[in-house]
């Protein structure tokens, strides 16, 4: 079945810029969306979502209210959800797999056993900017084009990506919006930045960056935040490249330097550092090759749970 705006069939392929002509109500959404401004999110009852991981849960989450992630500049943040249950799924795709990821997408939301027959999918994309290797307008076509092939209708609501989240300053281009949150209760999307992101911040960081796949990292039923166990190569040439300045970081192990935030050198330092230390994560990280599982306490707050066996 097809992707549709407004119960109209969308054409594809289309530009970000193309599609939003010819649907003006898209053009309006991502108009409002651009000239919010940004909310500090806090973090209780927040779920984090970094690259290359999903996380899906409903309004009937007593522990988790709002899902978000940020730092994206190529990248694109997707938001799913089902108005009839309230089912939201929120991720943070590269590009690395786009065919496999939005089918994991989908079946998040379907897995939710009381999906209510009244209702639609709704799909929102956010980020990505005008980069010099098109990086963004790649992703962009790859999105549309895979929720345009799955088997259910997809309601395109929100687009702002691509030359819809460009801005220009000294012939340079950057995204306008960085981030984005949901509020799983009323659906509201805004623009939003995270200081808090969740528990083993660096471990999840090292995953992705060592090529690690798509994965769910939350239980809505059980509101167990999950990670692990991970496995993982040895990163190539890891001492190499923490030898290197920060110019040459940023250069070669970014898909858009220029448009960065200033933390992303010092980020990957930390997460290449991270893989260094833990080059078998199996035997280090993950005792018994058991997860390590987190559950939001009375404060809002992740607390980790010593024993999986406990949360049974």
């Amino acid at each position: 079945m097809p992707l549709l705006v407004d119960g109209r069939r969308v054409r594809l392929p289309q530009s970000a810029a193309e599609l939003v002509r010819s649907h003006p109500c898209l053009e309006e959404r991502a108009r409002l969306l651009r000239g919010q401004s940004v909310q500090q999110v806090g973090p209780q009852g927040l779920l984090y979502v970094q690259q290359r991981e999903l996380a899906v849960t409903s309004p009937k989450d007593g522990s988790v209210s709002v899902l978000g992630s940020d730092d994206a500049t190529t990248c694109h943040i997707v938001v799913l959800r089902h108005t009839g249950n309230g089912a939201t799924c929120l991720t943070h795709c590269d590009g690395s797999d786009t065919k496999a990821e939005v089918p994991l997408i989908m079946n998040s939301i379907k897995a939710f056993s009381d999906r209510a027959q009244c209702g639609r999918l709704e799909v929102h994309l956010v980020g990505g900017f005008s980069d010099d290797r098109q990086l963004s307008q790649k992703l962009t076509h790859q999105l549309l084009s895979e929720f345009d092939k799955q088997e259910d209708d997809v309601h395109l609501v929100t687009l702002c990506v691509t030359e819809l989240n460009d801005r220009e300053e000294n012939e340079n281009h950057f995204p306008i919006i960085y981030g984005i949150a949901v509020n799983i209760k009323t659906a509201e999307i805004y623009r939003a930045s995270f200081r808090d992101r969740g528990p083993e911040a660096e471990l999840r960081a090292a995953r992705a960056l060592a090529g690690g796949p798509m994965i769910s990292i939350y239980d809505a039923h059980t509101q167990l935040l999950r990670i692990g166990p991970y496995s993982w190569m040895p990163f190539p040439h890891v001492d190499f490249w923490l030898q290197q300045d920060d110019q040459h970081i940023l250069e070669n192990l970014s898909t858009s330097p220029l448009a960065e935030p200033p933390h992303f050198v010092d980020h990957i330092r930390s997460t290449l550092l991270f893989l260094k230390k833990n080059p078998s994560p199996m035997n280090t990280l993950f005792p018994g090759n058991q997860a390590l599982l987190y559950k939001k306490n009375q404060d809002g707050l992740w607390e980790k749970i010593s024993s999986p066996r406990s949360c049974k």
